[in-house]
């Protein structure tokens, strides 16, 4: 593996020092062009993100066993702890709303399937002042991956053996951009790491398991990973959609084993599907004269191959037009997650100066799409400031 360990050598000296200023700067001048065509539209959105990578997610309605009787929420144990439904950050200046008992501001917490809620005091806190902090779940809720800030790199802990294995390479905190993204394998042997903006240190897989790393292209989204490791498929969503195919990852000469294809129009698309192979999207449409995108129709089925639009299936049960839908993993062979908001187009004031205090409430509603008849089923909703830190089980979409 020396030719891996140069070329790494060689990303890292190459490495620009980030600014937060400076890319706070570039944040807002990226912002400005919000009222153009769809595709700088997608541009901004990829970009905007960064203002809100820490967000406040909790359950409209709790559990009592979700926040202990006096109002405190313990760290994560050593062991013992249950399967999770999801994961989210706390941001302690609301607007509105009560702040969480025990708030740690830009801290990760954990929940599991019965309701428990845990802190997870090892992984780097993330900010509203552009610091992230990238976190998932393994698809059967039983594996956390997140940036351990003593440790600095990243690291796979099992919830119920409390064995932590970390990355084999150091990932100083200045690479993980403004917007992280984590993909764990179903065994928590391989974590994709990439971020945006593009930026010259590498994204990377890691085989947690026998200690090597593969660098992967920057700024695009790990949303799928063959059962061995072996190919990769990623989406860019900015500033137009496109898929690629990442195959023999482990072999010493990757020349050719890339592929990347261009979608026509412009889709944010769920994670890759149980078969290996199926990918669904959403459209985002322009609303005339606006500068607003909200979403299509339908649920739209993409050819990884070429890019081409497969089908479209209506949907029933979630009204697509009255909101804004986000696709996350797979429940099952045939059904989606599809996290959904009412839609508003508001025109934003750029020049304004920035909120003192984090976003207000709005609720989050998960949904069960089958992407065969597109009925969809109500699953959980969810009170949010932003969806971009709400963590579910399994592959994550393009975010």
């Amino acid at each position: 593996m020396t030719w891996l360990r140069d070329a790494l050598n060689d990303m890292a000296d190459d490495a620009p020092q980030v600014d937060l200023t400076e890319r706070t700067i570039r944040t807002r001048e990226l912002r400005r062009r919000r009222v153009v065509p769809i595709a700088a539209a997608a541009a901004v959105i990829a970009i905007a993100l960064a203002a809100t990578a820490a967000v406040r997610l909790l359950p409209a309605e709790p559990d009592a066993a979700t926040e202990p009787g006096n109002g405190t929420v313990t760290d994560l144990p050593a062991r013992g702890v249950g399967s999770l439904s999801h994961a989210y950050m706390t941001l302690c200046q609301p607007e509105d709303g009560k702040v969480p008992p025990g708030c740690v501001d830009g801290g990760w917490r954990v929940v599991t399937r019965s309701g428990k809620t845990y802190r997870v005091a090892q992984a780097l806190r993330g900010s509203d002042s552009g610091r992230t902090s990238p976190l998932a779940i393994s698809r059967d809720g039983r594996k956390i991956v997140y940036y351990d800030a003593e440790a600095g790199t990243f690291a796979v802990r099992d919830l119920a053996s409390g064995a932590v294995l970390t990355a084999p390479t150091k990932v100083p905190r200045a690479w993980l951009g403004s917007i992280a993204h984590l993909l764990l394998s179903d065994d928590g042997r391989f974590v994709a790491f990439t971020k945006r903006p593009p930026l010259k240190d590498p994204a990377m897989l890691f085989d947690m398991r026998e200690r090597m790393v593969r660098p992967l292209p920057n700024g695009w989204n790990p949303i799928g990973l063959s059962p061995g490791g072996d190919t990769i498929t990623l989406a860019e969503y900015a500033p137009k959609t496109r898929l690629q195919t990442i195959s023999h990852l482990w072999q010493t000469s990757t020349a050719g084993n890339a592929r990347t294809v261009d979608v026509a129009g412009h889709y944010l698309v769920g994670g890759l599907g149980p078969d290996g192979k199926s990918i669904v999207a959403v459209e985002r449409v322009e609303v005339p004269g606006t500068g607003c995108l909200r979403s299509g129709d339908d649920l739209v089925h993409l050819d990884r191959e070429t890019g081409k639009v497969l089908r479209r299936v209506p949907v029933r049960g979630l009204s697509m037009t009255d909101n804004l839908v986000y696709l996350r993993s797979w429940t099952g062979p045939q059904e989606i997650t599809a996290l959904a908001r009412p839609f508003a187009c508001k025109e934003s004031d750029v020049d304004a100066p920035a909120p003192s205090f984090d976003p207000p409430y709005v609720p989050f509603t998960a949904y069960a799409v089958n992407v065969k008849t597109g009925k969809a089923r109500k699953l959980t909703t969810y009170t949010a400031q932003h969806w971009f830190n709400l963590v579910l089980p399994g592959f994550p979409g393009t975010l």
